[in-house]
């Protein structure tokens, strides 16, 4: 059993194979678009951080080879401790080289050479080299400073000019590198966790992207959260209202998307990856009538809480390997109430103020209950409604035993001589169907082996302060 979700296999014959996500589809239509646009491009891959990008592009990467194009990956956010992205970026390059090429590819890096040399100091710093420590007078000082100006000036006007030859220049010899790698295909150059480096790397490279390498038969892939960008660009100009998606505009010619997976074939393949049958469907919780359901409980609860949900694939995988970590603690034939289980670890991955406020008994009923609806608003309908007021039943009773003591805890309900047991508290998922709670609240009550947990059986486990069974 694996702790953490390793890396997919990409299989060089079939780089889609073990894709859990369906997402071949978007690699044959992006490959289209590559094949249809030769003549270059920058294409940006839009999605949230943990949506699954860098998995995508890497097995598209494979599928581009298979189809004879050459292909270059880069990834930016391990790299992003060199300073010249430039040189980053040609050392990729030239993993492309080949016998017959690399003297057109070494007249390229010549080129890109003396476009990396340092731009020569500015006015000030220039001034300040020159004039610091004389001991002249400060008129003749002033004077001189004068002809300094003229003289930098000068050197700079020249030094823009052989600059914007140098870079035509390169651009040339870059052009018959590309144009003789590939035999007339594009060479896909994909650079990937841009928006996670340094954000003065990630500018840099977009605008090296942009004046250095505009040259035809090169596409950009860029994998990145536009919005995560955004905010690097923000930042290295310091500016909080800087239009970003318009300057991104300078850089990017299309944006694409990838569409967002099926939850449910998600969740059911963390399912068979972490083995919870393993533990679920084992010889001796299937002896036992009422734990031998869990697992169908655990998926059933995955539904309701990753169905339709903004949750990302990677904090998905968080989930699930606590989970899988967690259950250790469990004895082979001890309760697990999956419902309670899995919901407290989705409120600790996901929302940490809210589970340190339960660890803490800081919230009355009340308010569990309404971070509780804050969870399931949008979940709640004819086919979740009796489930989750189930879930609600469990959460309210193991609560109310953990924040009291045995003798102190407070009523939930009480008996009324005309009507049996009346509610005390309310439901917050149909306060129409209290009925069902109370329901709900006599069955719990009734069954000796559950009725006296508490939340903090479940937080000792997810929290691991207790003995892990290996």
């Amino acid at each position: 059993m694996s702790l953490k979700h390793k890396e997919i296999e990409i299989q060089e014959e079939n780089p889609f194979e073990n894709c859990k996500l369906d997402r071949e589809k978007y690699g044959t239509i992006l490959t289209t678009l590559v094949k249809n646009y030769s003549d270059g491009f920058v294409l940006a891959i839009n999605n949230k951080w943990g949506a699954g990008k860098t998995t995508f592009v890497k097995m598209w990467e494979q599928d581009l080879k298979n189809n004879s194009y050459q292909t270059v990956y880069f990834n930016a956010w391990e790299n992003d401790f060199e300073n010249n992205p430039l040189t980053a970026l040609m050392g990729e390059l030239k993993t492309l080289t080949t016998k017959e090429t690399e003297p057109k590819f070494q007249t390229a890096l010549k080129n890109a050479a003396l476009l990396s040399k340092h731009i020569l100091p500015t006015i000030v710093e220039a001034i300040a080299d020159k004039y610091i420590g004389n001991t002249k007078e400060i008129k003749e000082t002033i004077v001189n400073i004068s002809k300094g100006i003229s003289d930098i000036f000068e050197n700079d006007v020249n030094d823009y000019a052989k600059k914007k030859i140098g870079i035509n220049e390169f651009k040339k010899s870059l052009s018959e590198f590309i144009a003789n790698t590939n035999e007339g295909k594009p060479v896909i150059f994909i650079i990937d966790e841009l928006d996670r480096c340094r954000p003065n790397y990630s500018v840099s490279i977009l605008e090296q992207i942009k004046h250095f390498f505009s040259i035809p038969n090169i596409v950009f892939i860029l994998s990145i959260d536009k919005t995560q960008l955004g905010n690097a660009v923000r930042g290295v100009y310091g500016n909080d209202r800087i239009d970003s998606d318009e300057y991104l505009r300078r850089f990017i010619d299309l944006e694409y998307s990838i569409p967002e997976p099926d939850k449910e074939k998600y969740y059911k393949y963390l399912y068979e990856y972490f083995d919870f049958e393993k533990f679920f469907n084992s010889n001796e919780r299937l002896k036992h009538r009422d734990l031998s359901y869990d697992g169908d409980y655990f998926l059933k609860t995955s539904e309701l809480l990753f169905n339709n949900s903004q949750i990302s694939l990677r904090t998905q995988e968080k989930i699930f390997s606590l989970a899988r970590l967690a259950l250790r603690s469990f004895a082979s034939n001890s309760s697990v109430i999956p419902s309670v289980f899995l919901i407290l670890i989705y409120i600790k991955i996901t929302d940490d103020t809210f589970y340190d406020e339960i660890k803490s008994k800081k919230l009355t009923i009340e308010q569990l209950q309404d971070n509780f609806f804050i969870i399931f608003k949008n979940k709640i309908s004819s086919d979740t409604e009796d489930n989750l007021m189930l879930i609600e039943s469990y959460f309210v009773l193991f609560y109310n035993n953990f924040i009291y003591s045995r003798y102190d805890r407070r009523k939930l309900y009480e008996k009324d001589e005309a009507d049996g047991n009346k509610l005390i508290i309310s439901s917050v998922i149909n306060p129409n169907k209290n009925y069902i709670l109370l329901d709900n609240f006599e069955r719990i009550k009734s069954n000796r082996t559950i009725d006296s947990i508490s939340l903090g059986y479940f937080l000792n486990k997810i929290d691991l302060t207790e003995n892990i069974v290996i």
